[in-house]
């Protein structure tokens, strides 16, 4: 912030499908923290409906101007379309990260302990975990060059030495915080058995691990590590991977939690406090419901709070509160098994509950 005297301003970025939803208490639950400004914005579809981009240049502008930038979810089966020209969604979420440099995505897994046999693995295999997966956001095959004809199509993968560098420096640092300023793991991972980027990843990522000598560096091929997430997801500490490779693997470790409703984002970057975002999708059949998880936007507040505000303590609260709810029995519907102790609740009162934690 550059201006100590006033509040924080933090831009709120509702979207679509349950995402106003999970905004709304979001902003219950900063209002119970803290005095903040908010300057809400459109994105996504209903940007696309209204202005007719997924996002404007104004609301990218305010963007740039925050100290945090808080996202509920984007996307439906309304504006899905296989139109190479048309706007889609998701492009507003591209653009935000490209416009704002948000080359680092910070996606922490640790499962909840009263929430630990909600997982579909067994609760030997996931005690214990706690991992963090860095994941690239700016650079290969999702801002490749793009190209398509009547029977084929093309979608290049690129990557620069400058861009390897940076996420990889990015996750042994994290990797040094982690583990109080010495030590802890990086697993990087790579298809360096078959693509030329993945080599060049390897390459530099090792070239890198000298500078950190009390951080321990492994290298995975992708399939590999797909299945020693669910094999043996406590070994590992940082994971640290390219884009597409990211976005695949960080949502299958969402679910050791038990739930993709609880797994919170920091995007991260050079000259910007962040863009904070719940994993899940904006979950368009059960909008306007009131029965969405607000979990993992709760959780996201407190990445924006120790990330972006560097207000370690208070994002402590809110995880303790999180952690409160749940330990009191509460569960929303996609956390409810029917067992001893559980109530089923909506998002306002899962809402209330942990606020009252606090």
């Amino acid at each position: 912030m550059s201006d100590s005297s006033r509040s924080p301003r933090i831009v709120v970025l509702p979207g679509d499908g349950i995402g106003p939803e999970i905004v709304a208490a979001a902003i219950r639950l900063l209002d119970a923290v803290g005095d903040f400004e908010y300057d809400e914005r459109l994105i996504g579809g209903v940007s696309i409906d209204e202005l007719g981009t997924p996002l404007s240049d104004d609301a990218l502008a305010a963007c740039r101007r925050s100290d945090a930038v808080l996202l509920g979810a984007v996307g439906g089966p309304k504006w899905d379309t296989t139109d190479p020209a048309a706007p889609r969604p998701e492009q507003g979420l591209l653009g935000l990260r490209k416009g704002l440099g948000l080359y680092a995505n910070l996606r922490p897994v640790k499962p909840l302990a009263a929430l630990i046999d909600a997982s579909p693995l067994r609760r030997d295999r996931i005690e214990g975990t706690d991992l963090l997966v860095v994941r690239e956001l700016t650079g290969g095959i999702y801002f490749g060059r793009k190209d398509r004809s009547p029977d084929s199509a093309v979608d290049e993968c690129v990557y620069t030495t400058a861009e390897i560098e940076r996420i990889a420096v990015a996750a042994f640092e994290a990797a040094e915080r982690r583990a109080g300023g010495g030590g802890g793991g990086v697993t990087s991972v790579d298809k360096a058995n078959v693509l030329e980027t993945s080599r060049l990843w390897r390459e530099v990522v090792t070239g890198l691990a000298d500078r950190y000598p009390a951080v321990a560096l492994d290298h995975l091929l992708v399939d590999n590590a797909a299945m020693q997430l669910v094999a043996d997801p406590s070994r590992f500490d940082v994971v640290v991977t390219e884009n597409m490779f990211g976005d695949i693997l960080s949502d299958e470790a969402a679910m050791i939690s038990g739930s993709i409703g609880l797994l919170p984002s920091a995007s991260l970057g050079a000259g910007s406090n962040g863009l904070y975002e719940p994993v899940h999708g904006s979950a368009p059949d059960i909008a306007g419901e009131g029965v969405a998880n607000p979990l993992a936007t709760f959780l996201s507040v407190a990445m924006l709070l120790r990330h972006g505000l560097d207000r370690g303590a208070d994002a402590e609260r809110v995880e303790d509160a999180v952690e409160g709810a749940l330990g009191d029995g509460l569960r929303t519907a996609d956390l409810h098994t029917g067992g001893d102790g559980e109530r089923l609740v909506g998002t306002d009162e899962m809402t209330a509950a942990v606020i009252a934690a606090l």
